[in-house]
């Protein structure tokens, strides 16, 4: 062998490396080794041995080839030439099995799918890539850690088989959550098995739902990388899910061939990207990778890593003695001085309890809201136990001293408030981000940004008007929050509350890259080995924090938009180096911001808590808290047997029931273990129990979201029927001239088809997908067909969104915008495959509607969002890419353009689009066109009636309705996850905007000002706040908050999807008009597929608050009306 071509893997957990003889593309060495984060080392040692094992091969005659995660800073110094690895496994994949379809690679710290597709127009092969990003999710570091924390030896996992019979959820989003998970389930005594077999499965869906890109992997499919090749559960997972998807997207696959042979991993699997940067090589100019030695390698090693470190840091946390010093006057947290208590002194005082899943605070505050006395307790999985721990030491202190405690009111926060409510009677159970709130307004006054950074999680809190506007929680990843830095110093083995004092020592810092914790912790392995010291990786890890915080988690790059007082709460913020990343970060983006750092950091929660239970105690003019005696001597049993097992699925997790017997003789019940929240409830009993609960409490508050959405889709409208031949009809004959186009009005019969082509018609099955502009106008579509002669029951729209829906039907698209627009293909699914299966359908109809009716005066336009106009083409291309599922089951898709704000041009698209198909006249189109017209017309007026009553009912009593502000198929409960329901379940009545009442006279009274002052000439009109306005959805939010925003009784929640582009210009416009009158108002803008169950409910509970006292000032302000006018009549 003359010559030599070695190829280089530099991975983030291993180095693999290859010597392949350029002749024959043999591999004549190779080695697989871990590098323990010593990448160049091992690199070093690898070619050594190639050195030593062909010492005849002159140095020119051999060429070097490198790739991976970590290779790109070796390349220079042995003279390699880098080779991105999806090239390299690309190369190496083509070569090694042509006839290989996809490619799925699991590495260390990222995924990989490759899928080889012919040109449509030149027959060649070409390969579809994509790679993940910033998230560690689904890769082998979140494998890695799992194991851990389940404890399972090494060798078992080896030889472990997959099993789906018990699959537990695992968040697949994250992977630190998923470790949280994964915990959640050790602690619940779910066996080791069961748990890796659901990690397992949790990453082979993500995958394949988020990598594929709306491609369907291509047999046969070679999995690479190590956790594919080591680990027969994974791929096991992947050779059940993988056939699945084929079969559901119709995919043809050769079913006589054994699964193993269509999803295989090869012989060398862990070399195919060093042996494809080689095949790469091949193509490259001669001098192309031409090796250098080792010696500028080892150079590197000793120096140059060093020498590099400068160019590579950031700034250290401080400049100067000076800066640190008054950094340190200003915000360092002033020590805690317990109250002392006098012989004989009876205190008066509130306590107030934060029960977290990890640690539970209290507090002792006096009737002026002086803090007294703190106690804080590790959870001990039963929140009563921790509770009464608390509780027994703040009496126990209080009393040492010859005081006697006089508890006048109790209040309960966090995730144990509705156990202590229940069993202790709290005056008050306070959703814990109102608690913070009034905590850090109590102490600061008007604030316009509240920061919590506890240990497990992130609440930023938006204030206005001293009210909760928004807020954002770390619901979804956990980067950002303070088990980062403890993590940190653990590694380090510095005690976490020496970290400040390590970190400000640093003279620089390494640059972390912002984002998910597990790339955070590859960053500190690949810095340590850089040569950065522990103290200034400590540093780094600060300044990194805040970018997690606000550019990661909640997603606020601007922050000058939120205003400039700025409180930061939460454990972390004892940490002093956290503090000065924040206030750092804070001013360089607001400079004239005011920055403070709550007293109490750690315990705002339960001092919010506390503070409000002062207020209702006050208000109300007792308390209904059991006592402190009888809340210390609280009884209760605990069972976890059989019998406490759930039943809600085949997985039968354990769960340990904890009852309290309560001061009337009932008992409450808590229930710990559960893996998921079907677990909070006992039994199938408990929870219909529940739902008619809810029922009964709903039906007595309307919701007209709710009715507005199952109205609109039902038959309401018996249509005329079609004239006969009899009738004479008007037209306009149309004739061109020399002196023009020249009109002329004449008589005719209407026009009818035949009698065979009504009778077909009248047995067609037409199915419609409910969603998008569907919404705006679905009592036109079902009565031109039924005008037309197709029965009602017919007319067939799909199913409401659910998640059950999006999971079948979601798994077709290659579009990635709004949800709304994506969950449209699992609509048509939901048609073809469901309803079609049912009875079969002749034809889908989903129009592409490009301007929709608007009931506002002076718009510029009228238009439908550009993608929910394309959304009927898009999903009628993901259901015809690879395999036409509309002809092969004998469906027509019709997806015609209509534009409703232009009748005359709607009445010839209908008939072009539908003449042919329904074998229909012209006449006949257009009179059902006007037939469909007074459908939709008769369904406005019977929302509005309704509207009506209900607003004018809740002037009379003083009430609070809540007004939904959003696009129109936010009504569909699958897109606004029910939040309307819990408002109404709370006893507040639901509007919605087509409800609103339209008719300018009612309305004058409240646009009176407006109308006189010239400013706009009609009451529905935006053109005042928003004269360049041009999408229709969008304009009549804006004009449902400028009636908001005059109507005293109405609060207002906006919903708006994630990404949803044409709502964006809407944000500060809306927020500006709601907050310039006071209103009650709350947004949620980042609607997405996900139901984030806790943080909805969070949501609710904070406004909530809002409208409970917004709802009192009404009630007081008319009870002061009445005062007043009974003042003047005496």
């Amino acid at each position: 062998m003359r010559s030599l071509i070695i190829g280089i893997d530099v991975g983030s957990t291993t180095v693999k490396a290859t010597a392949v003889d350029p002749d024959t593309l043999e591999i004549r060495w190779s080695d697989y080794q871990r590098h323990h984060t010593k990448q160049a080392e091992k690199t070093l040692e690898f070619l050594e041995t190639i050195e030593a094992r062909f010492p005849d091969i002159p140095r020119d005659r051999i060429r070097v080839f490198i790739t991976g995660s970590g290779g790109g800073p070796l390349a220079d110094a042995i003279g390699a030439k880098f080779v991105q690895e999806v090239n390299a496994v690309t190369m190496a994949v083509e070569r090694l099995h042509p006839d290989v379809g996809s490619v799925v690679e699991l590495g260390g710290q990222d995924a990989k799918i490759i899928i080889f597709k012919p040109n449509d127009k030149t027959g060649d092969k070409q390969a579809i890539t994509s790679m993940n990003d910033k998230c560690a999710s689904g890769t082998g570091a979140t494998i890695d850690k799992c194991m851990i924390k389940v404890g399972m030896p090494a060798e078992e996992v080896a030889r472990l088989r997959f099993d789906d019979r018990r699959l537990h959820h695992v968040a697949a989003k994250c992977g630190v959550f998923a470790e949280t998970d994964i915990v959640n389930l050790v602690k619940s005594g779910i066996p080791a098995p069961e748990i890796m077999c659901s990690l397992a499965d949790a990453i082979v869906m993500q995958n394949l739902s988020v990598l594929t890109r709306g491609h369907t992997l291509r047999h046969r499919v070679l999995l690479l990388g190590g956790p594919n090749t080591y680990l027969p559960f994974l791929q096991d997972c992947w050779r059940k899910r993988i056939p699945e998807t084929w079969r559901d997207r119709g995919y043809d696959y050769p079913r006589d061939v054994p699964v193993e042979e269509l999803i295989f991993v090869p012989e060398h699997s862990q070399y195919y990207a060093a042996y494809g940067a080689v095949v790469y090589g091949l193509h490259e100019p001669a001098e192309a990778g031409r090796y250098k030695g080792t010696e500028e390698l080892k150079a590197f090693i000793a120096y140059g890593r060093k020498a590099r470190l400068g160019e590579k840091a950031g700034p250290p946390l401080v400049r100067s003695a000076e800066e640190l010093e008054e950094f340190r006057r200003r915000y360092t947290v002033p020590p805690f001085t317990p109250a002392e208590f006098r012989r004989g002194e009876v205190v008066r005082a509130a306590i107030g309890v934060d029960g977290g899943s990890t640690s539970s605070k209290a507090v002792l505050l006096d009737e002026s809201g002086r803090v007294l006395l703190k106690e804080y307790q590790l959870s001990k999985g039963n929140p009563l136990e921790d509770t009464k721990e608390m509780l027994r030491r703040i009496r126990d202190r209080v009393e040492s001293r010859g005081a006697r405690l006089d508890v006048v009111g109790f209040g309960a926060t966090g995730y144990a408030a509705d156990i202590l409510e229940k069993t202790l009677k709290a005056d008050v159970n306070i959703v814990e981000t109102v608690a913070h709130m009034m905590s850090a307004v109590s102490r600061f006054g008007d604030v316009d940004v509240i920061c919590d950074i506890g240990g497990q999680d992130i609440k930023v809190l938006f204030l206005k008007n001293g009210e909760i506007r928004n807020f954002r929680l770390s619901n979804q990843c956990s980067a950002g929050n303070g088990m980062l830095l403890q993590a940190m110093a653990d590694q380090f083995g510095i005690p976490v509350r020496e970290y400040a004092e390590a970190a400000f020592r640093a003279e620089l810092s390494p640059k972390f890259s912002y984002g998910c914790a597990v790339f955070l912790d590859a960053d500190r392995v690949n810095f340590q080995k850089e040569g950065f010291s522990k103290e200034e990786m400590l540093a780094g890890l600060a300044l990194v924090l805040p970018k997690n915080v606000w550019q990661y988690v909640v997603q606020i790059p601007r922050l000058a938009e939120l205003g400039r007082r700025f409180v930061l709460q939460g454990g972390t913020q004892y940490n002093l180096a956290a503090v000065k990343a924040q206030v750092d970060y804070i001013r360089e983006r607001v400079p004239d911001a005011e920055i403070f750092v709550h007293p109490h950091p750690g315990e705002a929660g339960a001092i919010g808590a506390a503070m409000e239970a002062l207020r209702v105690v006050g208000r109300r003019g007792y308390s209904t808290f059991v006592g402190l005696d009888a809340a210390i001597g609280l009884t209760y049993t605990t069972r976890n047997d059989e019998t406490t097992r759930c039943s809600f699925c085949p997985n039968h997790c354990s769960r340990t029931f904890i009852d309290a017997k309560t001061p009337d003789g009932a008992t409450a019940r808590y229930i710990s273990g559960f893996s998921c929240e079907k677990g909070t409830v006992e039994d199938k009993e408990a929870m219909m129990r529940i739902v008619r609960e809810r029922q009964e409490l709903k039906k007595r508050c309307p919701n007209l979201v709710e009715y507005e959405a199952r109205r609109m889709f039902q038959h309401f409208y018996d249509p005329e029927p079609l004239p006969g031949p009899e009738t004479i009809v008007e037209d306009v004959r149309v004739t061109k001239g020399l002196f023009g186009v020249r009109r002329k009005t004449y008589r005719r019969p209407f026009a009818r088809s035949p009698a065979e082509a009504a009778e077909r018609r009248s047995r067609l099955r037409i199915g419609i997908p409910r969603v998008l502009n569907m919404w705006s106008t679905a009592p036109f579509w079902r009565t031109y067909f039924e005008t037309l002669g197709v029965d009602p029951k017919n007319v067939v729209f799909s199913d409401y969104t659910s998640e059950e829906l999006w999971l079948e039907g979601g798994k077709y698209g290659s579009i990635d915008p709004c949800y709304p627009s994506k969950v449209a293909q699992a609509h048509v699914h939901n048609l073809l495959f469901k309803h079609h299966a049912r009875q079969p359908l002749d034809y889908i109809v989903f129009p592409c509607i490009t301007h929709i009716p608007t009931y506002l005066h002076n718009v510029m336009d009228s238009t439908s969002c550009p993608i929910v106009q394309g959304a009927p083409n898009v999903v009628k291309a993901a259901f015809t890419k690879e395999t036409d599922f509309f002809a092969n089951r004998g469906v027509t898709y019709l997806d015609p353009a209509v534009n409703f704000a232009e009748p005359n041009l709607l009445k010839r698209q209908m008939f072009e689009a539908f003449g042919e198909p329904l074998r229909v006249t012209e006449d006949e189109s257009d009179f059902a066109v006007d037939q469909g017209w007074k459908a939709l017309e008769m369904f406005e007026a019977e929302m509005q009636r309704k509207g009506r009553e209900l607003l004018e009912q809740a002037e009379r009593e003083n009430r609070i309705v809540l007004l939904m502000i959003g696009r129109p198929y936010h009504s569909d409960p699958g897109l606004h996850h029910g939040i309307p329901d819990e408002f109404q379940a709370l006893g507040y009545p639901i509007l919605s905007m087509r409800s609103i009442p339209k008719d300018e006279a009612w309305l004058r009274r409240f646009f009176r000002e407006d109308l006189e002052s010239g400013r706009t000439a009609y009451a529905l009109e935006v053109s005042d706040v928003w004269p360049e306005n041009f999408s229709a959805n969008s304009v009549q939010k804006v004009w449902a908050a400028k009636f908001a925003a005059r109507h005293p009784n109405v609060a207002v929640l906006d919903l708006s999807s994630f990404k949803c582009g044409h709502d964006a210009p809407t944000y500060g416009l809306i927020d500006a008009i709601i907050t310039a009158a006071g209103t009650p108002y709350s947004a949620l803008h980042d609607i997405d597929a996900n139901k984030p169950g806790g943080s909805i409910q969070i949501r609710v509970k904070t406004y909530a608050h809002t409208l409970r006292l917004h709802e009192e000032r009404l009630q007081e302000q008319s009870r002061e009306k009445e005062r007043m006018t009974d003042a003047v009549v005496s």
